[in-house]
Order: structure tokens, then C-alpha cells, then sequence
């Protein structure tokens, strides 16, 4: 990893962009090399050293130098919180949008929005669609459609949102001759993760005359490509704290601008409504700004790796492909998916033997590994097929980050085969 002579982005928090904020990211200065192996150790030294942490799915990670950076920011707003207010924090955010927007190939900074995260922007959209049904836009009935394994969340948004406003899910609706009026698409989905196919999907809801497409790509952008421009869906958000090493919270919002697009709002009102989403979301009232503002830095953290953020992403799919298979093997399982549909997760199958027969086990086991053995890792219940026997039914999401090392990789194999090797059954754990 480490180099000489590579250019990267540094981009000072208290200064302002070069050059114009809608189009361009500032010119990169050079520095003498990559990140080396134990400067990426001490930015993660913060992590428990007890745990072996191969779940950066569900959290995410924030490295030592964004942590400083964020309380830069944070003590600033209460040295002078109305010089900070009035000077400071609209630039800051603006900054922010501007590199994102960059990063995505949207084709314009205000079709993005900064937000909490995307739970939050799945409110967003989601509430439109029920004040379109709510002022007749929409005719009770109509059709929602989401994938059967979207977030858990976001189902939930669905059934505030769109069902209490007269809303139906696919099956009935197409019974009854109603119309697509949103879909919901995962990018890469939670559990099982695997990454959807999801320019082809969007082509395919547009062929079919779906009203909107929105995009949930909680865990896509450093994780995988995202490419607004190429993608073209109504919106689209991602988490900036999952892949991105931005602190929690932090997601944005794509809403692609076209004549016909509605205007959405924060659900939080404040002194902004009115003015435009973005600008919206930018003051929601006194609160905590500093993850929306340390996106700067974070690019020039990511850019001290070799080919920036889309080398990490190449060394963590190819890195987590292989750990999979070496898993798979130790154990006599496979992988939950071809190599090609995952990113910087997989899924991997569980020995059979450990007789996990439901969900409650997956959580308990879970609990067991992190409690007994040191080991971070989700798992999935998948009921077996009729007539299947000796079926894997368990299955592990590994992840892998810059700061994870093939050690902690190979402890959650021991404990799985020391398990296996003590006749260990979930079984145990009800008792």
C-alpha cells in the first residue's frame, strides 16, 4: 500500500473550496507517500483490541483524524454558536454537498442533500408520496413496490406512510388495475447482503411507466460504484458513516431535478422550510452539524490510500471474497452469493451441525461469539426448502474494512470449528 510521490486531496475545514463550489473538487497538493500499515493501526486504535470486528455493515468506523476533526467543529459552535451560525455552517455544509455530489456524478449540488441518515431520507420520500395521496395525485390503491428484502425500517416507512394513506403492496394492486406509483429499490441489501443489479431494475421500472423510483443505498457509497448520471433514479440515498469513515450520523439525499419533480421537505420544519430541500436540511434547529461538516476531511483520509476510495473499495471486495472462501472451506458450506454480487460484504453459511433453526438462535449465537470469543459478525436464518436435509440454514455477513486484518478472520473460524468439534448446539443456549 505504501507508495511515493501520490497526490491527494487537502482540503483545510476553515477554508473555502477552490474554484467553483456547484462543479469542481479543489486540486490536489502532493504528499511523499500512501498511508502506511501502522499509521492505519493507530487511526483505528480506538477499536476494542479484544474484539475481532468483521461487522463494519452495521456501524461503520470513524478513524482517529475524523474524530479530531468532527470536535474541531464542535467546539467552535460553542466557542461563538452565532458567529458559527451566521458564518460557518451554511459554507461548511455547502463544502460538503459539493464533493458528494462530485463523488456521485450528480449534475448539479443542489440535487443533494445532506441528512441523519437514510432511514431519515426514506421519511422524506415516503412522506411525499402519502401527501400526493392525501391531495388526490395519487388515487386510493395504487401500488407501492419494494424488494422482499428490503431494510427492515424502510418497511416500516412503507406501512407509516404510504399504507395509512391508502397505498396497496404489488399483488393486490395489480388485481385491481392501479397504478406503479413508487418503487423502492435496495442497492445493496442489509441481510442477506448481496449487491441488486440496480441500473437494470430502474431501466425496467421505467419501461413499465413506475411514476418514481427511489434508490435505498444505505451501505453503497464506499462500498460499491455509485454513479447518479448512470443509475437515474428519482433519488437515492446512501449513509456517508457506514464505507464513507464519516462519524454518525451522516447520509445523503439524491432527488434528481427535473420539470416534473415534486418538492420535497424535511420532515423536521424550521425557519428554512420552503426553501429547498437541501437548504432544509442544512438548519433543522440547534443541534450537532459536525458530521455534515467533516466531509473534507474525510476525503483527504481517504485519499492517502493507494487509488483513494476506489482502491479501498477493490482491496476490501477482493480481501472479503477470500476470507469468504477460506471460511466456506474450513467449515463445508459455501457462499450466500456469486463473488461478482457482493461488495465489501458476503455471506457465508454456517455449519450445518449448529442446528440453527430460527432467528432467536442467529441472535443468540451472535451473542455467544461476541460474549465468549471476542467476535463481532451478523447472521442470518433462512428456513430450509420442503423436503431439504442437512441444509445450511445459517449464514455469517462478514465485512471488511481498511483497519480489519486476516487474523480476525481466522479466529471466527477456530471458534466456529471449536464449536463444532465440543458437539456445540443452539440448542444450549435456551437453557
Amino acid at each position: 500500500m505504501a507508495s511515493k510521490n501520490h497526490n491527494h486531496n487537502h482540503i483545510d475545514d476553515e477554508n473555502h473550496i477552490n474554484g467553483d463550489a456547484n462543479t469542481h473538487i479543489p486540486k490536489k497538493p502532493k504528499i511523499s507517500s500512501f498511508i502506511t500499515e501502522s499509521e492505519i493501526q493507530s487511526e483505528f486504535s480506538h477499536h476494542d483490541p479484544a474484539v475481532a470486528r468483521i461487522n463494519n455493515g452495521s456501524f461503520g468506523c470513524c478513524p482517529a483524524s475524523i474524530i479530531a476533526a468532527q470536535q474541531k467543529w464542535q467546539i467552535k459552535f460553542l466557542r461563538q454558536p452565532d458567529h458559527f451560525y451566521f458564518n460557518e455552517l451554511k459554507k461548511g455544509i455547502l463544502r460538503s454537498r459539493t464533493i458528494i455530489k462530485d463523488l456521485v456524478n450528480a449534475e448539479h449540488v443542489d440535487e443533494i442533500s445532506l441528512v441523519d441518515n437514510a432511514t431519515t431520507a426514506a421519511a422524506i420520500v415516503l412522506q411525499q408520496t402519502a401527501w400526493f395521496f392525501k391531495e388526490g395525485k395519487f388515487e386510493k390503491g395504487d401500488v407501492a413496490v419494494m424488494l422482499h428484502y428490503a431494510y427492515g425500517a424502510v418497511k416500516k416507512s412503507i406501512e407509516a406512510y404510504v399504507t395509512r394513506s391508502g397505498g396497496t403492496a404489488l399483488e393486490r394492486g395489480k388485481a385491481e388495475g392501479r397504478k406503479v406509483r413508487l418503487a423502492v429499490i435496495d442497492h445493496v441489501t442489509s441481510m442477506p447482503c448481496v449487491v441488486i443489479p440496480i441500473k437494470e431494475l430502474v431501466q425496467i421500472c421505467r419501461e413499465e411507466g413506475v411514476d418514481q423510483v427511489f434508490v435505498d443505498a444505505a451501505h453503497a457509497i464506499g462500498c460499491t460504484d455509485v454513479n447518479m448520471k448512470e443509475i437515474g433514479a428519482d433519488y437515492y440515498t446512501s449513509n456517508l458513516h457506514k464505507w464513507f469513515f464519516c462519524p454518525p450520523s451522516i447520509a445523503f439525499l439524491y432527488c434528481r431535478k427535473s420539470p416534473k419533480s415534486p418538492d420535497l421537505h424535511h420532515p423536521v420544519v424550521s425557519h428554512e422550510y420552503g426553501n429547498g430541500l437541501a437548504i432544509e436540511s442544512a438548519w433543522i434547529g440547534t443541534r450537532d452539524y459536525s458530521a455534515q461538516l467533516v466531509v473534507p476531511s474525510v476525503l483527504e483520509f481517504v485519499n492517502r490510500f493507494e487509488g483513494g476510495i476506489e482502491g479501498i473499495k477493490k482491496r476490501n471486495h477482493d480481501t472479503i471474497v477470500e476470507m469468504g472462501e477460506m471460511l466456506a472451506k474450513a467449515w463445508g458450506t459455501h457462499l450466500g452469493c456469486p463473488r461478482h454480487m457482493c461488495a465489501s460484504m458476503i455471506m457465508v453459511g454456517l455449519p450445518a451441525c449448529l442446528g440453527i433453526s430460527n432467528e432467536s438462535d442467529t441472535l443468540k449465537l451472535r451473542t455467544h461469539l461476541r460474549d465468549n470469543f471476542g467476535i463481532e459478525v451478523p447472521m442470518y436464518y433462512r428456513a430450509p426448502k420442503e423436503g431439504e436435509v442437512g441444509a445450511i440454514t445459517g449464514y455469517a455477513r462478514i465485512s471488511h474494512q481498511v483497519y480489519n486484518k486476516d487474523n480476525d478472520y481466522y479466529k471466527f473460524r477456530d471458534a466456529v470449528n471449536q464449536l463444532v468439534g465440543n458437539k456445540f448446539t443452539c440448542t444450549l443456549l435456551s437453557k
